[in-house]
């Protein structure tokens, strides 16, 4: 294993007999819920006065106060009712104050119970009086913590802390992933995500955002932006960030809980706390000008099960299926065949819009090879050699795109275009304000809580399009 030989070292410091032990205060202190700081103190047994005192040094944890459940605050954001507080474990404390240790070594230190707490005891001195003095003892994982406990870890995991790596971005590349910012509070940051950059790593992804972001949008925080939902590969837009390990949980559990709202109630979405906006060129035109779509995907195995996709699902008991509701309504049409339409995602489904728009209204997304591969077949492009280009495109063209990215190609002007889907427009809870309300008090009011609504610029060979189809 990676961690066995400093796993080792770490076991083998540790002292194997435990008395009550007295600390020196520690000027520690967690005045933000996304910043915390460490301190290493010297322990000395109070029962033993001769030369040969044991001593240990320790990893010492800032003090646990009532902490802020990340998942809690995000139902009740999203209309669930629960509580913005929740009970913290030993384990929980850990991971929260230590997000750059591995999870693997955590936990493995407390089955080994080499995880000591400190807890504040009212005991008699010898002349009768109160004395207030600290103990430290083993505590489980799943022990409960009080108010004012220390946990401390083994002092040699510092050596497992990542030493701050040089940046594997150039300048220009780093410029560039800063110029897709959107918005940026301590809590979020949104970028706009330009097509073909690949959201997170995998088989034949060389760069992705996640690893971009990393590098260029951690700024001054020890934490890297964090992914809370996803966007295809061939997709453009809005794409959300949380900036710490609380405010991503806060995100992803109101991301989480608007699809499963959605699913559950139905049309019930009078007060939607998260709502998203596609624009989408499609070929066609649907045969009512708006509308919802309510059709359950699913998952099937193509290519002798070399690829997949997803599918509309007709008999959902006998196919595993996840319900799926898109919102629509055209924006404009042309003479030439094409819509352009909004789509709203009620839920959050794998390739949701591509197949509502393909499967149900019949109208597959312009650049959709997997989708709508039979309309593409008759695919002509459209000319027009006098449009003027826009001053976006122009920018463009001045300086030169890193990370490999075309993003001057792939307009309806071209024999294969690109896919044209962009989340445009996202409104979602101001969870920095969030958290700081709910720092104050765990007892608040939160229903007048401001939204945040953020907006994204078409592509270039979006704009290109509607440029084309408007001329």
């Amino acid at each position: 294993m990676v961690y066995s030989e400093l796993l080792r070292r770490v076991l083998l410091q540790v002292p194997r007999k435990f008395v009550p032990w007295r600390a020196a205060r520690l000027t520690v202190s967690v005045s933000q819920p996304h910043q915390y700081h460490y301190s290493t103190k010297t322990l000395t047994n109070v029962n033993d006065n001769n030369d040969n005192n044991k001593r240990g040094k320790w990893f010492t944890l800032p003090p646990f106060t009532s902490t802020i459940s990340g998942a809690a605050l995000g139902k009740q954001l999203a209309g669930v009712s629960s509580g913005a507080t929740a009970e913290m474990t030993a384990v929980k404390w850990v991971l929260r104050c230590c997000p750059e240790l591995p999870r693997s070594l955590i936990q493995k230190l407390f089955r080994l119970r080499q995880v000591r707490r400190e807890s504040s005891v009212m005991e008699s001195s010898d002349n009768g009086d109160q004395v207030q003095e600290a103990k430290l003892k083993r505590v489980a994982a799943k022990d409960s913590l009080n108010s004012g406990d220390r946990i401390f870890l083994p002092n040699t995991v510092q050596e497992l802390v990542p030493k701050k790596q040089d940046c594997p971005c150039t300048e220009v590349e780093m410029n560039f992933i800063q110029s897709l910012e959107l918005y940026k509070d301590p809590a979020i940051i949104a970028i706009n995500k330009p097509p073909g950059m690949a959201v997170q790593g995998g088989i034949g992804i060389k760069r992705s955002l996640d690893e971009l972001a990393a590098a260029c949008l951690t700024y001054d925080y020890s934490e890297s932006p964090r992914l809370v939902h996803r966007l295809d590969r061939d997709s453009s837009g809005i794409l959300v960030m949380g900036r710490t390990q609380l405010s991503a949980t806060v995100l992803h559990s109101i991301f989480r809980e608007k699809t499963f709202g959605a699913s559950k109630d139905g049309l019930d979405n009078e007060k939607r706390i998260l709502q998203r906006r596609y624009w989408a060129l499609v070929i066609g035109s649907p045969r009512r000008p708006k509308g919802l779509i309510s059709a359950p995907l699913g998952k099937v195995v193509v290519d002798n099960g070399k690829s997949d996709r997803i599918t509309i699902v007709d008999n959902a008991e006998n196919m595993l299926s996840q319900h799926a509701i898109t919102e629509y309504r055209v924006i404009g049409s042309s003479s030439h065949g094409y819509t352009w339409l909004e789509l709203s995602p009620l839920t959050g489904r794998k390739h949701q819009l591509r197949v509502h728009c393909a499967e149900v209204l019949g109208t597959p997304i312009v650049g959709d090879y997997k989708y709508g591969w039979q309309a593409h077949k008759r695919w002509k492009e459209l000319h027009s050699s006098d449009l003027s280009k826009s001053s976006n495109e122009k920018l463009f063209k001045e300086k030169s795109i890193p990370l490999g990215l075309d993003l001057e190609n792939g307009s309806i002007s071209e024999k294969q275009p690109r896919l044209h889907l962009h989340c445009k427009e996202m409104v979602l809870p101001d969870v920095s304000q969030a958290l700081q309300i709910v720092q104050l008090s765990s007892d608040c009011d939160l229903s007048k809580l401001e939204s945040l609504k953020l907006v994204a610029p078409l592509p270039l060979h979006m704009q290109r399009s509607w440029d084309i189809l408007n001329s």
